[in-house]
């Protein structure tokens, strides 16, 4: 028998962290793969949901929030217990795949909702696979690159996962004209790429790492350095408010829906381009100094939509936002992943992605009410000013180069 054609259980990190043809390790790759196809699905219904949920099932408006707001708790808390589980079994495979059938069930129990309460378990169970997976996914990234490219790793996958945000939006607009606007058949068609989602999973391999003899692992908060980072990016996420919002704003500007959707997608291509290189820089300068380059423009996107009165103005910012989003969505995973160390590091990313999505539920309760107080210009005021004293925190309170923990 030729034992080489036998794949092991789990790759030591030599072979893990190997960079491949593509510039990333196998396990990186596939991923990518894996996010590429959920966010197709993810993202094809995303922006059909609010509508299935009121002229399909006759949802009041009340409770389309109840059911989004109850879908972004459960995301937020359950990515603390799917983080230390992972971190307590040394094992990351079992909950990325968990989570992503999770989803998929999730997807499931949409399509054939009738009445929306249903839909709103639905919706409980699709974000509690995201929240289970998200750590031991981001963990497994980072414990399959070198030190030296995990930016890079961080950026690929980032790429990858925003390529299915960019074909998702456009299948649901070719599909909605395709079916003359009737929803449901499409909520089917969407559990195509979710199924080949959580079928990616089966060719990853965990990387085995030696443990530290006697070390206790803890849930939460790890290092001085992590606990900064996160009480800044807390505190930028308390003002941060959904993408909603700029959604509503570029309408309320004399966008038809349609070119809503283009400015979003958009967004989503700026994004796909530029995670990778954002990754790369992050690895060569420092991932502080290109976080502080990102939450630059995002102030300047949020004062932008302070103060334009011409919907012309919605593309430029539309595409300076994609660049924000390039340069901190992974490259803050990177960083945490440099500032824990290995065992305690998908604990740490969960409870990164935790804080910051209930301190983003907040921030939208509160520009929501500041949208109908005082004006629509008032939530970007809100957050321009939490990324710019974010920017300055980060600069002041952190180095440019931290001291790498175990890889």
């Amino acid at each position: 028998m030729n034992t080489r054609r036998i794949r092991p259980a789990a790759l030591d990190a030599g072979e893990a962290v190997r960079p491949g043809r593509l510039g990333v390790s196998r396990n990186v790759v596939t991923l990518g793969v894996v996010s590429f196809f959920a966010d197709i699905s993810s993202e094809m219904l995303y922006p059909l949901i609010p509508l299935f949920l009121q002229t399909t099932l006759g949802a009041p408006v009340a409770a389309i929030g109840l059911i989004e707001g109850v879908a972004e708790a459960t995301a937020s808390i359950t990515r603390i217990l799917g983080g230390a589980l992972a971190d307590r079994t040394r094992r990351r495979i079992p909950f990325v795949f968990l989570g992503y059938a999770t989803t998929a069930v999730g997807k499931v129990l949409l399509a054939l909702s009738v009445v929306w309460p249903m839909a709103l378990l639905a919706r409980f169970v699709d974000r509690l696979g995201k929240g289970v997976r998200t750590g031991p996914r981001d963990a497994l990234l980072a414990d399959s690159a070198r030190v030296q490219d995990r930016g890079r790793a961080f950026g690929f996958h980032r790429s990858m996962d925003t390529a299915g945000a960019v074909i998702g939006p456009l299948g649901a607009v070719g599909l909605l004209v395709a079916f003359h606007n009737h929803l449901r058949p499409i909520f089917w068609l969407a559990l195509i790429p979710g199924v080949l989602s959580v079928l990616a999973v089966l060719p990853l391999r965990e990387v085995r790492r030696e443990s530290r003899s006697g070390e206790r692992l803890r849930i939460g908060i790890t290092g001085r350095q992590f606990a900064v980072f996160l009480g800044i990016f807390t505190l930028f996420a308390a003002t941060n408010s959904s993408d909603v919002f700029l959604i509503l704003r570029a309408r309320s500007l004399g966008l038809s829906e349609a070119l809503v959707v283009l400015a979003y997608v958009l967004y989503n291509v700026v994004y796909m381009i530029l995670s990778l290189p954002a990754g790369i820089a992050s690895d060569r300068i420092g991932r502080r100094n290109v976080l502080a380059v990102g939450l630059v423009l995002f102030a300047a996107v949020y004062v932008g939509f302070t103060v334009i009165r011409h919907s012309a103005w919605v593309w430029p910012l539309f595409l300076v936002y994609g660049g924000y989003i390039a340069l901190t969505d992974g490259v803050a995973k990177a960083l945490i992943s440099d500032l824990v160390p290995a065992e305690t590091r998908a604990t740490a990313i969960g409870t990164f992605a935790a804080a910051t999505g209930i301190s983003a539920l907040i921030a939208s309760v509160t520009a929501g009410i500041l949208w109908q107080v005082v004006g629509a210009w008032a939530p970007f005021a809100m957050g321009a000013a939490g990324a710019g004293l974010a920017a300055v925190l980060l600069i002041t309170l952190l180095p440019a180069r931290v001291a790498h923990q175990a890889a």
